[in-house]
């Protein structure tokens, strides 16, 4: 009886890799950072005139390119995702954890640790509880956009990193609020309410709806290719978008950064200590759990790592572009990209250790 010759395998899809920008993200910022200080000196009325353009404390110009940040990076999201929660239900389970019940409370006491107490006569006068709360606005929302870079170089499972941060996005429409303030509270920094709200309708409820009325459109006109092709095309202007709202950030930072230079590495010390407590937290949960590698390298990944995009947002329409807590945002941008790298690397070299010990369950 005649066999039939097995199906050839099917190659396995290349997966993709960090761009240009994405790759050297730390250097524009860096380059960003010297620009913004040296044009702040060099033409101060340009920037005063930027700083004025506002309506209801919320930035015109910086407002537009916030919207040309998150839009781009939402429209990867598919909220249909949603409907695989329960195969990944202990790796959702862990994530979920330490994005909302862990990451923001040790943000905020390590960042009352260091620069309330610890650095505390190294700082400005004055500025310590605003970059303070810089630091609670960059660890109350989760990563949703430079995740899945940091999951496909980990090899993780592009399924449930599709499905956490779809349900983090949804989460933060009705969390991000009344845990930041919450946090501010009890930090002793003054919470805006009502200016709280329009930040997450601007920055969180408008961007999220349009983004996904975009992308429903585009898929139901030309497919998944036409979508690719624009995700392709402005994935540069939402990188260039961020550098811009930097340059300007710093434009009107420049005089005290230049007076006080060590304040951006007093202020990266708490924010690096978090990202590998919570992703370590993450790993070792996952691996008590018995979650398999392939969940739990992104799960670690998403445990650790912020929407910077969104707490620069949040921090300049609540205290304004002058503000130490809009620096403190923006030093979260400086050192994301190395230290996200460093956990792909340990998450990568330990793969043997985690399976060795971690009991076989369901995801």
């Amino acid at each position: 009886m005649a066999t039939l010759a097995p199906a050839p395998a099917k190659a396995p899809e290349p997966r993709p890799i960090m761009n240009l920008f994405e790759r050297w993200l730390t250097l524009w910022v860096a380059l960003c950072i010297l620009a913004g200080i040296a044009l702040g000196q060099i033409a101060p009325g340009a920037f005063a005139a930027i700083a004025a353009a506002e309506v209801a404390r919320v930035n015109l110009v910086v407002a537009v390119l916030i919207w040309l940040m998150i839009v781009p990076m939402l429209l990867k999201i598919d909220f249909a995702a949603l409907g695989a929660v329960r195969r990944h239900w202990r790796g959702v389970g862990v994530t979920l954890f330490v994005n909302w019940a862990v990451k923001p409370f040790s943000m905020a006491l390590l960042g009352t640790l260091f620069l309330g107490w610890l650095f505390l006569p190294l700082l400005p006068a004055g500025q310590a509880p605003s970059y303070i709360a810089g630091l609670i606005l960059l660890a109350a929302a989760p990563c949703t956009a430079m995740v899945f870079v940091w999951s496909n170089l980990c090899e993780g499972d592009p399924s449930f990193t599709l499905t956490q941060v779809a349900l983090n996005d949804a989460l933060m429409i009705v969390l991000f609020a009344p845990l930041v303030a919450l946090l501010l509270g009890v930090a002793s920094v003054a919470v805006p309410w009502a200016t709280l709200l329009l930040s997450v309708g601007l920055y969180i409820l408008v961007p999220v709806a349009l983004a996904q009325l975009l992308r429903r459109a585009i898929l139901s006109t030309g497919g998944q290719a036409a979508l690719d092709r624009l995700l392709a095309a402005l994935g540069p202007v939402s990188l260039v978008a961020l550098l811009a709202t930097l340059i300007l950030l710093f434009g009107f930072q420049g005089a005290q950064i230049v007076r006080q230079p060590l304040v951006i590495a007093l202020i990266a010390v708490p924010i690096l200590l978090q990202v590998y407590l919570n992703a370590g937290i993450a790993y070792l949960l996952s691996r008590r759990l018995g979650v398999a590698w392939c969940v739990a390298a992104p799960a670690a990944l998403i445990g650790a790592s912020n929407f910077f995009e969104l707490a620069v947002a949040a921090a300049i329409s609540l205290f304004g572009l002058h503000s130490g807590a809009a620096l403190a945002t923006v030093v979260g941008v400086l050192v994301e990209v190395p230290v996200m790298l460093t956990v792909v690397g340990i998450v990568k070299r330990t793969r043997g250790w985690y399976e060795a010990g971690a009991q076989p369950r369901s995801r």
